[in-house]
C-alpha cells in the first residue's frame, strides 16, 4: 500500500483554493452587501456565480499548472475582500443594534425569562443613558469599494483560467444539490463501532499483554532491567493502527471492571502529537493513574510531588500511547515521555503505535515486539466497506443488489485504507442512489487515502467546510467537546439559519453531528470534569492526523497554532490562532500587532507574580488593540488579583461575542460600563471567580445566551 500522506500529490495547494471558493461567505456577504448598497443583488449573485462554479471545478487542477504563480496572489486578494466585507457588515449590524437600544427597545425584545434573571441575579447599574460613543457603522462607500474588490478578484482569476484552456471541464452541480440535502438524515451518532478484520491481531497482542515477566523486560533503554516491556504496532497513516490498540485496551478496561483474574490495576490512553508537550502528557500521565483533575506539571520530581512523594503506579499497569510523530529523531523527549513509568511493578506493559518502527525501539521495544499492522485481505476489506456505506440501507432489492455490485469497485479503489473506507462509505450511505454511485465510482480521487477524504471533504455542506477547517487551530490529538465547537461556531458567525424559528446552536450542533456521522470526527471516550464539587463525565471527540493535514490544507494562513517548539513567524494575516505555550514578549509584542484576529484562544496558562501586576494589565490592554475579535479566551492563574477591573478599551471589541476570562474564585471581577457596549455579545465565561460586579446595565447585551461562573451559571433559550 502506497504511503498516502502525500497530501502535495492528492490534492495540493488546490484544496485550500476550492474550500475558499465553495466558502457560504461569497452568496452571504454579496448579497447582503448588494441589498445594503441598493442595487441588483440577484443579478449580480447569478453573474458571479457562474464564474464561482467555474472556479470551483477547475481550481483542484491548477496545483501543477504554471498559472498557480499568477492565481494564488489572487486567492489571497480575493479573501482578504472578503473578510473585510465580512467585518464592514458586521459593524453595520453592530450599528443597528446600537440604535436599537438607544430607542430603548432592547427591553421589550428581549425573552422575559433572561431579562428577569439579569436583573434579579447580576448586580446591574440602574438602566444607562443612551450611548455617547461615536457612529461606529461602517459608510456606504467603504462597503462599496470592498464589494468591488470582491468582483474584480474574481474576474482576475476567471481571466487567467481562461488561457489554461479548460472550457469543456465539466461544471457539475450535483455535488452542490447532493450536499445542500446531505444534512436530511443526519442523526446524533458516529458509525456504530465495529473492528473488522483484526481479531488474529487483537487476541495475539492480548496474550502478549499477560506473558508474566519475561526477557524481554531486560531490553531496556538504559539496559538495565525494568517493569515493564514495550510492544508496538506500526504502519502508514490512516491503516488501522489506533484502531487495534482502542480495541485492545477496551477489552482490558472491560476485564478490570468485571475484575477478572489477571487485570491490570491501571489503565492509561496517552496520545503524543507531532509536536508534543511532556507537561501535558504528564498530565495525562496523572490523571489516568490516580482519576483525578489534572495539575500543572513540568517534570517527573513535579509528578511526584503532586502524589504525595509516592508515585500513583505503584502497581501493573497497562499504557496504550498513540504516537503520532513522523521520525524518531529527537530520541532524548521520547525518552523522557515515560521516564515516571519506572517504579511500576513487575509485569507492566506500554503498548505503542506509531508510524516509524524506529519510535518504537527509542521506546524499548525490541524487534520480536515491533508488530506491523496486517493489511486487509480484499474480502474483509469490502465487508469494512459496505458495513459504513450500506448499513441500514434503505434500498429497494434491485438497487441494493447493484449498489453492491458498485461498492465492489469503489472498495478495489480505495486500496484497503480503513481510513477511507469510514470516510467513502459514511458519505455515500446518505445518498444510497444507483446513479450517483455510477457516477462516482470512476473519481481519480478515490485512488488514494488522502484523495478519498478530499472527496468526502467535497460533499459536506459548505457551512461544515468552514467548521471543519477551523478546527485546525487546535492541537492534534486535542480532546474537542461539542458545547466548545458550538460555541465557537457561532461566534465567528459559521452558522446558517433558514428558519426564523431556528436558534443558531441547534443548527451548529447539528453541523457538529454531520461532522460525527461522516468519520470526520471521531468519539474519543469520556472526559472527567468537577461542576460544583460533583464528579461529572463529558464525551470528548477527536481529528484523525490525516484529517488534520486535510483540515489545515483547507484552512491556510487563516488558522494558526503557536505550540512548544513552534518555529516561523505567525502569518500576519492569520485570523483565528491558538496559542499552547507564550511569553510575555509574545504577549504585549507580538500578538497585538495581528490585527486581523477573529479568534484568539490563549490555552497555556499565564502566570502572573504579584511584581508583574503592572505588566498584565498593560498586556491585557494591548489585546484591546485587536478591534476584529469576536472570541477572546485566556486564563490567568496565581493569587496576586484580589480585584480586577477590566480597562474602558474593553468596549471597542464590539465584534466580540465569546469572552472567557478565567481567574482565582477568590479574584473579584468588576466590568466597566463600557462593557455594555458589546452589544454582540452571546457568551461569557468567568470560570471560578465567585464574585463578579457590572457596572452598567446588563439588560443591554440583548444577544446574551450564557453567563458561565462559580458564582452563577445560566443560559437562555429564545423559546
Amino acid at each position: 500500500m502506497a504511503d498516502p500522506i502525500t497530501i502535495g500529490a492528492a490534492v495540493g495547494w488546490g484544496v485550500t483554493a476550492v474550500g475558499w471558493l465553495a466558502s457560504p461567505i461569497i452568496p452571504r456577504l454579496l448579497n447582503k452587501g448588494f441589498a445594503l448598497l441598493n442595487l441588483n443583488a440577484p443579478e449580480k449573485l447569478k453573474s458571479l456565480d457562474t464564474q464561482v462554479l467555474q472556479l470551483q471545478r477547475v481550481m483542484e487542477i491548477v496545483d501543477e499548472s504554471t498559472y498557480r504563480v499568477r492565481l494564488e496572489p489572487l486567492l489571497d486578494k480575493l479573501k482578504s475582500a472578503l473578510y473585510e466585507a465580512e467585518d464592514i457588515l458586521d459593524s453595520v449590524e453592530y450599528q443597528s443594534l446600537k440604535e436599537k437600544i438607544q430607542h430603548g427597545n432592547s427591553d421589550a425584545s428581549m425573552p422575559p425569562r433572561k431579562r428577569d434573571f439579569l436583573r434579579k441575579f447580576l448586580p446591574c447599574a440602574m438602566p444607562s443613558s443612551p450611548l455617547k460613543d461615536e457612529e461606529s457603522g461602517m459608510s456606504k462607500s467603504q462597503l462599496e469599494k470592498s464589494l468591488k474588490m470582491i468582483e474584480s478578484s474574481i474576474s482576475d482569476a476567471c481571466k487567467v483560467l481562461e488561457r489554461l484552456n479548460l472550457s469543456s471541464v465539466n461544471t457539475d452541480n450535483g455535488r452542490r444539490a447532493v450536499a445542500a440535502n446531505s444534512s436530511s438524515s443526519v442523526t446524533t451518532a458516529g458509525p456504530p463501532p465495529r473492528v473488522i478484520g483484526r481479531d488474529q491481531d487483537r487476541d495475539m497482542i492480548i496474550a502478549m499483554l499477560h506473558e508474566k515477566e519475561d526477557q524481554y523486560q531486560a531490553n531496556t533503554i538504559s539496559g538495565t532491567g525494568t517493569c515493564y516491556s514495550v510492544i508496538g504496532i506500526h504502519g502508514i497513516a490512516g491503516s488501522g493502527k489506533s484502531t487495534l490498540a482502542q480495541c485492545v485496551y477496551d477489552h482490558e478496561k472491560k476485564y478490570k471492571q468485571e475484575k477478572m483474574e489477571g487485570h491490570f490495576d491501571i489503565l492509561m490512553w496517552i496520545h503524543v502529537s507531532q509536536k508534543f508537550d511532556v507537561d501535558s502528557i504528564f498530565r495525562d500521565m496523572f490523571e489516568g493513574a490516580t482519576g483525578k483533575e489534572r495539575p500543572k506539571l513540568s517534570s517527573r520530581n513535579a509528578l511526584k510531588e503532586k502524589t504525595g512523594g509516592e508515585t500513583p503506579w505503584k502497581a501493573d499497569f497497562v499504557v496504550s500511547i498513540n504516537l503520532a510523530i513522523r521520525n524518531s529523531e529527537d530520541r532524548e523527549e521520547l525518552q523522557k515521555l515515560i521516564s515516571p513509568l519506572h517504579v511500576g511493578k513487575a509485569g507492566s506493559k506500554i503498548l505503542v503505535t506509531s508510524r516509524i518502527e524506529a519510535a518504537l525501539v527509542t521506546l524499548g521495544a525490541v524487534k520480536e515486539r515491533c508488530i506491523p499492522i496486517s493489511e486487509l485481505d480484499d474480502k474483509v476489506f469490502l465487508e469494512m466497506f459496505k458495513h459504513y456505506a450500506l448499513r441500514d440501507s434503505r434500498a429497494g432489492d434491485n438497487d441494493q443488489r447493484i449498489l453492491e455490485m458498485i461498492a465492489e469497485d469503489i472498495a478495489k479503489k480505495l486500496k484497503r485504507s480503513p481510513l477511507a473506507a469510514r470516510t467513502v462509505g459514511s458519505r455515500l450511505r446518505e445518498t444510497q442512489s444507483v446513479e450517483f454511485w455510477r457516477s462516482q465510482k470512476d473519481q481519480d480521487l478515490l485512488n488514494s487515502t488522502m484523495g478519498a477524504l478530499w472527496w468526502s471533504y467535497q460533499y459536506l455542506d459548505e457551512h461544515i467546510r468552514r467548521c471543519f477547517a477551523y478546527c485546525s487551530i487546535f492541537p492534534r490529538g486535542h480532546r474537542l467537546k461539542s458545547a466548545e465547537l458550538v460555541k465557537l461556531w457561532v461566534a465567528e458567525g459559521f452558522i446558517k439559519i433558514s428558519k426564523p424559528e431556528e436558534e443558531m446552536e441547534d443548527v451548529a450542533k447539528n453541523y457538529f453531528d454531520e461532522l460525527l456521522l461522516a468519520s470526520f470526527l471521531q468519539l474519543g471516550g469520556k472526559e472527567k470534569f468537577f461542576h460544583y464539587g460533583s464528579e461529572r463525565f463529558v464525551d470528548y471527540f477527536t481529528i484523525h492526523d490525516l484529517l488534520c493535514d486535510l483540515a489545515e490544507e483547507v484552512a491556510g494562513r487563516d488558522c494558526f497554532r503557536i505550540e512548544k517548539g513552534s518555529t516561523g513567524e505567525v502569518p500576519q494575516d492569520v485570523r483565528y490562532l491558538y496559542v499552547g505555550t507564550c511569553n510575555i514578549e509574545m504577549l504585549t509584542e507580538k500578538i497585538p500587532r495581528l490585527q486581523n484576529l477573529h479568534t484568539l484562544i490563549i490555552a497555556d496558562n499565564i502566570r502572573v507574580k504579584s511584581t508583574e501586576l503592572g505588566a498584565f494589565v498593560s498586556m491585557f490592554t494591548l489585546l484591546m488593540g485587536l478591534y476584529k475579535l469576536r472570541v477572546l479566551r485566556l486564563r490567568v492563574v496565581g493569587n496576586v488579583f484580589s480585584t480586577f477591573t477590566f480597562p474602558d478599551s474593553i468596549g471597542q471589541l464590539k465584534h466580540l461575542r465569546y469572552f472567557a476570562f478565567s481567574v482565582a474564585g477568590v479574584t473579584k471581577l468588576i466590568l466597566p460600563d463600557a462593557f455594555t457596549k458589546l452589544y454582540h455579545m452571546r457568551v461569557l465565561d468567568f470560570g471560578s471567580c465567585l464574585n463578579l460586579e457590572f457596572s452598567g446595565d446588563m439588560i443591554n447585551l440583548i444577544n446574551l445566551r450564557l453567563v458561565i461562573s462559580s458564582g452563577y451559571g445560566y443560559g437562555f433559550s429564545e423559546r
